[in-house]
């Protein structure tokens, strides 16, 4: 067996030992791209994720020249080339030599940042089995071409990756459905037994009230049966939450329940057509969900509007009322939990969460998701 055969299995173990271990994805694909380019003629390299509507993000870089790592990497962020346009239509079927990038040609014309040498990439896709996740560029200065050998250990460290990315994916998922189990278990838990008994207590007040003739008892009676009934609606609205059934009919249908349970009166206006990822669904049902609290503990009113529009790209919501408002300090502190919790959810999935408000003119709430 010769030398460089040798040395290619060694490098191939290696990487496969650090796959096998590692966790997260981000930290997985860097990894394995440094110990690619340590072992490799390859002397820098980039990885995007392309989804199912072909939209590129630049998950992972190492050694940049550059012009292309300038403004936040802007030439690899933005716009098309060959490579990705051949993954779109399912045409990159293994590792290729790119005659020219588009993307290099184009940061060596708009930036007097030096390209390193760097003119031509080799492309290769990151899938496991028939399910394709993204491409793994690497380049070398002054080289203008790959030999087949080159691009034989190109293919095969891009399949260890692939093969990572789809065990993490599924990681990911058991433990999205474990969450959701134990959501369930404690909201049956919840309905159980705390709910039974907040919903006893209400039945003893009202027998109290009947069974005494004494005003001041039937008056205590009577606000153990407001509290305990309030209790009773935090309750549900509590389970609801653990447990979005509404979501099974839909996020408006989920949101229309929710809002019955909450006594509000909702008026829903929806542009686009519905078709969202689970996890943006979720969130934006939590966020939704956080601002119909809130009016219901805040504004003084029972009526709101829900504005709902989807575009390509994004997903935009406005919940809006006619309450009380409320007052943003100049720190822009946010005034209670439930508004840095809308904020931090939609942070999570590359979101942004906007207030308008005023005292005694009513709250806007304004969430923008990507999708």
């Amino acid at each position: 067996m010769q030398s460089n055969e040798l040395s290619n299995i060694e490098l191939l173990k290696e990487i496969a030992e650090f796959l096998n271990e590692e966790t997260e994805m981000e930290n997985m694909l860097q990894g394995a791209l440094q110990k690619l380019l340590e072992g490799t003629i390859f002397e820098t390299g980039w990885i995007f994720f392309i989804d199912e509507k072909g939209k590129q993000q630049l998950i992972s870089h190492e050694n940049l020249p550059k012009a292309l790592k300038q403004n936040d990497c802007r030439h690899l962020q933005k716009g098309g080339c060959w490579c990705v346009s051949r993954f779109r239509n399912g045409e990159l079927k293994k590792a290729s030599n790119i005659i020219e990038c588009k993307r290099i040609v184009n940061a060596r014309k708009t930036n007097d940042e030096d390209n390193d040498g760097i003119t031509h990439h080799a492309t290769v896709p990151l899938q496991s089995g028939q399910e394709r996740f993204g491409l793994l560029n690497v380049a070398t200065p002054n080289t203008i071409r790959f030999s087949e050998g080159e691009l034989a250990l190109l293919e095969s460290v891009a399949f260890q990756i692939g093969s990572a990315i789809k065990r993490i994916f599924l990681t990911k998922q058991e433990q999205q459905v474990a969450l959701v189990q134990e959501r369930n278990r404690l909201a049956r838990d919840l309905h159980d037994s705390v709910n039974q008994l907040l919903f006893s207590v209400t039945l003893t007040a009202r027998g109290g009230i009947e069974m005494t003739e004494h005003q001041e008892i039937k008056n205590t009676f009577k606000e153990i049966q407001y509290l305990t009934q309030d209790a009773l609606t935090e309750m549900r609205a509590l389970i609801w939450q653990l447990r979005p059934k509404g979501l099974e009919s839909g996020i408006i249908e989920g949101l229309k329940g929710y809002g019955e349970i909450l006594g509000l009166t909702l008026t829903v206006n929806v542009k686009g057509v519905i078709n969202l990822p689970a996890s943006i669904e979720e969130t934006l049902f939590r966020i939704a969900q956080e601002a119909l609290n809130n009016i219901r503990k805040h504004s003084g009113v029972l009526r709101a509007e829900l504005y709902l529009t989807i575009t390509s790209t994004d997903v935009l919501l406005v919940v809006k009322d006619e309450g009380c408002g409320f007052h943003m300090s100049e720190s822009k502190n946010l005034p209670s939990i439930g508004l840095q919790s809308m904020r931090d959810r939609a942070h999570s999935v590359g979101g942004t969460v906007d207030w308008v408000t005023e005292w005694n003119k009513g709250t806007e709430i304004l969430v923008r998701l990507p999708y």
